[in-house]
């Protein structure tokens, strides 16, 4: 066992360039594979991903060995899939295609052990389509792993297996939802699909898919090699493991730190950031990415974990933050990013095909000074409106999180943009 703390950026070169198979294999690579398939049926697989308490690491961190349980098993269930969310385009996210260019052959590890654990015969890797060099690497990756008998036939010498693909995607803010993704990859436009049925049921071709974010299966590797008590030690947290922790905006070191779940917002801001640059206060935060609630400074010694986020208001979401400081004007900082969310919506529903352009064009009116205060009233209907039950997919519901928390905490901002009395008699 290797013990690492740090297991999911052991292997990452200072040089930045990829780690190379025979240094992945010093650190363990590839064994985690072996042992799944010398010693553990496929169910065992999953239940050892479910004990290790794994949960999603794109966001919804939905359990990832309950994900894998609802795949039909047996001799007659027939062609499966495994796809790879791997088409990151959250605003303030780049923890995944980190991941891709360091240490391509992690993923392609959890990739074989995943598939192996929900029979699947054939993967895909959804990646961004502007991650050129992740692609590169990747290919390469790939190729070192089918001539080591990683992929391809008969892997290890078992009776599995795997047929893996990378896929270069179009580049939508829309393919993160996964049906919107599997449509996608099928050629087709890419939209939400209505659930139930679910993609482990009926996904990629109609036939049972399971689609799991890159940092998620790179976690699987290191539970089947050093075991679940193992994992489970890496944090004093309710959520196990580690987490690539991200903080960008006005802080002094920007960047991506691997913790274990449950590290404070203030650890990750003061002490892996530098805390805020000289001359700027923090102001707030999204924890997650664009598409989360604001936090302020009273939330700073929240655990980043799940259950912890929520209850202070918000969402853990890919654990990546952006921080808001005081010399940067939240009116306009959200309304960037609902330019983005009104560009990339794909139009199947209405509360996001309208609602978002419409939330635009009131948040223009406003910072162009032409705003009226019954439109703040009218920007908090929308985001009600948008929100979770109301549309197709989490697409709105999370372009509305960050508006409508910023029309909580910051409404005085908002107020300041609206004509005097004066001016308007």
């Amino acid at each position: 066992m290797s013990g690492t703390a740090t297991p999911l950026t052991q292997n990452v070169r200072l040089d930045g360039a990829a780690a190379t198979l025979e240094q992945y294999r010093r650190t363990g690579g590839y064994r985690g594979l072996e042992r799944a398939l010398e010693e553990l049926p496929p169910e065992a697989v999953q239940q050892e991903v479910k004990d290790a308490g794994l949960r999603g690491r794109g966001g919804a961190g939905f359990p990832t060995g309950v994900k894998w349980g609802l795949v039909p098993m047996g001799d007659d269930a027939g062609q499966k899939y495994l796809v790879v969310n791997a088409d990151e385009m959250e605003p303030g996210t780049f923890k995944d295609r980190y991941l891709m260019e360091r240490d391509p052959h992690q993923l392609i590890e959890g990739v074989a052990i995943a598939a192996y654990a929900v029979q699947a015969s054939v993967a895909y890797v959804f990646l961004r389509g502007e991650y050129h060099l992740a692609a590169e690497r990747l290919k390469r990756a790939m190729a070192e792993a089918l001539d080591q008998s990683y992929l391809g036939s008969n892997i290890c010498s078992s009776s599995f297996s795997l047929e893996l693909h990378l896929h270069s995607s179009a580049g939508r803010y829309i393919c993160g939802e996964e049906t919107a993704l599997l449509n996608s990859l099928e050629g087709k436009r890419a939209t939400p699909r209505a659930k139930p049925p679910f993609p482990q049921i009926s996904g990629l071709w109609g036939r049972p898919t399971v689609v799991n974010n890159v940092e998620t299966l790179c976690n699987v590797p290191h539970i089947l090699r050093e075991g679940v008590a193992w994992y489970r030690a890496l944090t004093a947290s309710v959520d196990p493991g580690t987490k690539l922790f991200g903080a960008s905006g006005r802080v002094r070191r920007p960047g991506l730190w691997e913790l274990p779940m449950g590290t404070t917002i203030r650890e990750i801001i003061e002490d892996h950031a530098g805390g805020m640059r000289d001359g700027y206060r923090l102001r707030g935060l999204l924890p997650g990415g664009a598409s989360t609630d604001f936090l302020l400074p009273e939330h700073l010694d929240v655990p980043m974990e799940f259950d912890a986020v929520a209850k202070a208001g918000s969402r853990m979401g890919t654990g990546t933050m952006i921080v808001l400081d005081d010399r940067t004007c939240p009116v306009q900082m959200v309304l960037n990013l609902e330019r983005f969310f009104a560009q990339e919506s794909c139009g199947w529903c209405t509360p996001c095909r309208d609602g978002l352009p419409w939330t635009v064009r009131l948040l223009e009116d406003l910072v162009a000074g032409q705003g009226r205060a019954e439109d703040l009233e009218q920007l908090g209907r929308l985001c009600r409106l948008m929100g979770p039950g109301n549309t197709f997919c989490a697409l709105a519901p999370g372009a509305a999180e960050p508006l409508q928390s910023a029309l909580k905490h910051f409404l005085g901002d908002f107020e300041r943009y609206l004509p005097r009395q004066s001016e308007v008699a």
